[in-house]
């Protein structure tokens, strides 16, 4: 997919069953998976050591919000998506103008997510 191919996503998810259609659609466009994160910690730590070019960020991990991994990749200019199963209703106030992905979503939902995020059409 044209502006989308070769670039490195980071995927945070919980839902294994999800992580894996995220990256069978992210192949599909031509993206590579940077990494995978399952909670926040571990989210945490990869956005300090891995080099990637987008993410996509479930808003809830078991429980945990994941604001503060969005803050971070923020601070290093890193585009992100945000994906919820609760829509844009439950997005705090501060993130309202990301881009968020409806789960359930389709590829070209993704796609569109991350061209937003991206800044390419």
């Amino acid at each position: 997919m044209e502006g989308l191919t070769g670039l490195r996503i980071f995927i945070v998810e919980d839902e294994s069953l999800i992580t894996m259609l995220i990256e069978d659609a992210l192949a599909d466009m031509g993206c590579a998976i940077a990494g995978i994160a399952s909670n926040v910690d571990e989210a945490m730590s990869k956005v300090s050591s891995l080099e990637f070019d987008a993410a996509i960020l479930d808003v809830n991990l078991n429980g945990s919000q994941t604001y503060p991994v969005a803050d971070a990749l923020a601070k290093k200019g890193i585009p992100f998506v945000l994906s919820t199963g609760y829509g844009v209703a439950g997005i705090p106030e501060t993130y309202q103008g990301m881009p968020v992905l409806g789960k359930p979503f389709e590829q070209s939902d993704l796609q569109r997510a991350l061209r937003t995020a991206l800044n390419c059409s």
